[in-house]
């Protein structure tokens, strides 16, 4: 039974050259995970984005900023570039990826209300779990965002408390 435990306990590195079972396993991730530059653009992320923040569900959003990709009612609204809007100095998404970014802070399970657009261009409150850090790749500093929609389980909670 010890030699099952052990060989079931690998790590990732056995994996570092199979880019197809890295995509199929983040595309199976529930939660929604961001690679962002320095402009907080993304540069790569999975399919969560589409099935959490639908706003943008049929466009390409490579290269496009994280309110902008996510359908930040603020950025919608008031018909500005992400990091432009009068909420932007406070988001705390946008605060915590510059955080993680310029002084490599890892930011753990922090928790937002924030209203985001969905695919029917309604606006909707969302109950996000969020967590960021910096790291280091081919000479180039990017961000790893990884979000989690607990809407339904703030809601749930609430009615029970």
């Amino acid at each position: 039974m010890q030699t099952h435990r052990t060989m079931a306990n690998h790590s990732f590195e056995m994996l570092a050259n199979s880019k197809d079972f890295l995509s199929i396993v983040l595309n199976n991730i529930n939660s929604c995970v961001l690679l962002l530059d320095r402009h907080l653009q993304l540069q790569a992320f999975n399919n969560a984005i589409r099935t959490i923040f639908p706003h943008n569900s049929t466009e390409d959003i490579h290269y496009m900023r994280c309110g902008e990709a996510i359908g930040c009612a603020y950025q919608i609204e008031e018909a500005k570039d992400c990091g432009k809007t009068s909420k932007c100095s406070t988001c705390e998404l946008r605060l915590a990826g510059m955080e993680s970014y310029l002084n490599n802070t890892e930011i753990l399970r922090e928790h937002i209300v924030r209203p985001f657009f969905n695919q029917n261009k309604e606006r909707e409150m969302k109950t996000l779990q969020f967590s960021t850090r910096g790291f280091h790749f081919q000479h180039e500093r990017y961000i790893i965002m990884i979000i989690e929609d607990i809407s339904a389980f703030q809601k749930n909670s609430t009615v029970t408390a």
